[in-house]
Formats: C-alpha cells, sequence, structure tokens
C-alpha cells in the first residue's frame, strides 16, 4: 500500500481530530482520556496514524524522539510513513511532527489549521514556526499483530 493509499483509507473519526497541545505522549490529559477523540497534539496524533500501520511510536516529546535511537533511526532522504521534524531554528525542543505522505506531502495537525491537514514541504517553510526542516525518522518497532488490528479497529470510533 502506498502512502497516497494509507492516507486516503484513515477513517474519517482521523480527519475530525481536533488540535489540543495539552494532549501530548505522556501527558496526564491522555492518560486519563486516551484516544484521539478528545483532541491531540501533533506528536498525539502522528504516533497514532503510524500505529494504524503497525509502526510503534515511542511515548516521547518531539526532542526525545528526536534522539532516541531504540525505536527510530534518522534517514537523510525521507519515505511515505517517516517523520518529519520542524522549528524555528534547530533545537528540536518543542519541534513539529508531522507524517510523511509521499514525495513532499505532510500529514499533520496543528494549533493553526485546528484540524489533521496536508501540506507540501513549501507550505512549512512560508512558516515561521516551521520553517526550518530538522530532519526525518524512520520508526523501526512495529506493533504486534493483534495488538494493531485491535488499535486499528479502536481508531475507528
Amino acid at each position: 500500500m502506498t502512502a497516497d493509499d494509507f492516507v486516503a483509507r484513515l477513517p474519517a473519526a482521523f480527519w475530525r481530530v481536533p488540535y489540543a497541545g495539552a494532549r501530548f505522549p505522556g501527558s496526564r490529559a491522555v492518560a486519563e482520556r486516551p484516544g484521539l477523540e478528545h483532541g491531540a497534539n501533533c506528536q498525539q496524533f502522528a504516533r497514532a496514524v503510524l500505529e494504524r500501520s503497525g509502526l510503534l511510536v515511542p511515548a516521547l516529546r518531539s526532542s526525545e524522539l528526536w534522539t532516541d535511537t531504540a525505536s527510530t533511526v534518522r534517514v537523510s532522504e525521507p519515505a511515505a510513513l517517516d517523520l518529519l521534524f520542524f522549528g524555528r531554528n534547530e533545537d528540536p525542543r518543542g519541534a513539529h511532527i508531522g507524517v510523511c505522505a509521499g514525495g513532499d506531502t505532510v500529514l499533520h495537525l496543528c494549533a493553526e489549521v485546528g484540524r489533521p491537514v496536508l501540506w507540501s514541504l513549501a507550505d512549512f517553510a512560508a512558516r515561521e514556526r516551521y520553517r526550518v526542516p530538522l530532519g526525518a525518522k524512520r520508526v523501526t518497532a512495529r506493533v504486534p499483530a493483534p495488538a494493531a488490528a485491535d488499535r486499528a479497529a479502536a481508531a475507528d470510533w
């Protein structure tokens, strides 16, 4: 399946996820009310999208995910379903994360739009807060097969 196919097959509920900055990986808000129906920040949304495809993204903040080597590897040429990191500068703290949807298209959730959206790399470069592309990481950890199917079914709320 190509990334375009994957994005097209995301359940409608994924496209309705509201941006909620307080709902980041490891947050109390996510622990108390798991799932996307209550919103997500960019990292939490990217995790859910990739988990739906069987990739296990650790529950880390952007700077921790950028330095992670246990479940992800840095790549110089991003491919579909790689994580892309953007920021105001080269500091990964507070970096914005999206999912490569193939070519120069990125699926992400941001406060500016409020719902998931597909942007080109030029769209990121045109915005001060996202103008610096920090790089890409490929998730190497996989969700166990039965758990992936359960997550996919639960994500369809």
